[in-house]
């Protein structure tokens, strides 16, 4: 598969740039195509087949610990934009220290997108450059591996009840918890007069309302995450970890509006895109997630052994290395006794779901 060169955009004349252009056109193209039935069958088969190892219960000590004694570090991972570009994005990740919520670590690659986005699909187009990710981290710096992850998009709180932060915690086997800014209305949950009204009952930071779904299950908790901000986020599971802690820790880690370690991320990606092709970075379109910038890609081989040993192989590996495969899917076995392996997408790359992501400003307000 190829990549590029975290800074390898010098310009380039005569037929090779012509060439590039081109190549870049059709990527473009393809990108912004929507999957076929197929594609999104399989999708929707990986993501069930995955979903049977969420954990969503505590299972660490410090998750339990009222002041979350033992926690030491918090991770954060962003895709951003190129502005007016479909297939560039920085994919970032970035751990803090906890309490003190001082970056210790980050990573910044330019990625090249190739998965088209689709709602409820975010994490066949960018869980691939998060999970790489987190594979480099753990074998340049182990001692700095997030104990908890925060995901700009959602986890059980999903069309499936298996969004991004879900399959990021079960392919890298962390903890995840899912941060979104929008509601994503899915098993009766509605952004209706009711919902609002509950939003202005919220008074103060860490005051919160359950959002539970015509099932009758709660699916995640709106969260009024600092005094100066008037608009909740969405906290829901992502892997090993309960809700009631995932919405206390998302509270401790708020300075502003957004979690530090998702706030950051998203800082450095674009200020990564910034500096490597000297042009701003933009919040990506879309629902649960949204940014990118071109650089080297990520694909299923470049997950570690370390990483992709907890998890059966994916019956979507054999489908080679693009989305609009048209070999057929072979199911694997109905009943695994560990994890799913790396990477599951059929994209040479997948990345994040497009979302409507607003910057952030450097003071307590919305």
């Amino acid at each position: 598969m190829a990549t590029a060169t975290p800074g390898a955009c010098a310009r380039r004349s005569g037929s090779d740039a012509t060439g590039s252009d081109a190549q870049g056109r059709a990527m473009a193209a393809k990108v912004a195509t929507r999957p076929p039935a197929e594609t999104l069958s399989l999708w929707k088969r990986e993501q069930a087949r995955l979903k049977a190892f969420v954990v969503d219960r505590d299972t660490e000590a410090w998750q339990q610990d009222p002041a979350f004694s033992g926690l030491q570090r918090v991770g954060g991972v962003d895709v951003s934009f190129v502005k007016g570009d479909s297939v560039g994005a920085c994919a970032s990740l970035v751990v803090l220290s906890y309490p003190e919520l001082e970056v210790v670590y980050e990573d910044c690659r330019m990625v090249s997108l190739t998965a088209p986005y689709v709602s409820g699909f975010l994490a066949f187009r960018e869980v691939s450059f998060m999970v790489d990710a987190v594979r480099r981290l753990r074998e340049k710096e182990p001692h700095l591996v997030p104990q908890v992850l925060f995901v700009d998009g959602n986890g059980v709180l999903h069309h499936r009840g298996f969004g991004v932060a879900c399959h990021l915690g079960v392919l890298t086997d962390l903890p995840c918890i899912g941060v979104a800014k929008k509601l994503l209305q899915v098993d009766g949950l509605e952004n209706s007069t009711l919902h609002k009204e509950k939003i202005r009952l919220l008074r103060a930071g860490g005051d919160s309302f359950p959002l539970m779904g015509g099932s009758g299950t709660v699916l995640g908790m709106a969260l009024r995450s600092h005094d100066h901000s008037t608009k909740p986020l969405y906290v829901s599971v992502g892997h090993k970890m309960s809700l009631e802690a995932a919405v206390r820790l998302t509270h401790g880690c708020c300075r502003f509006r957004i979690p530090e370690p998702v706030r950051q991320a998203d800082i450095r990606s674009r200020g990564y895109i910034h500096r490597t092709l000297g042009i701003g970075g933009t919040p990506a379109p879309g629902r649960e997630r949204s940014r990118k910038a071109p650089r080297p890609r990520a694909g299923p081989e470049g997950v570690s052994e370390e990483l992709a040993g907890h998890i059966p192989p994916s019956p979507l590996q054999s489908l080679g290395s693009t989305w609009p495969s048209d070999r057929s899917y072979r199911p694997g076995p109905e009943k695994l006794s560990s994890p799913p392996s790396c990477p599951l997408w059929l994209g040479e790359t997948p990345s994040r779901e497009p979302r409507v992501h607003e910057t952030e400003r450097v003071h307590p307000v919305d």
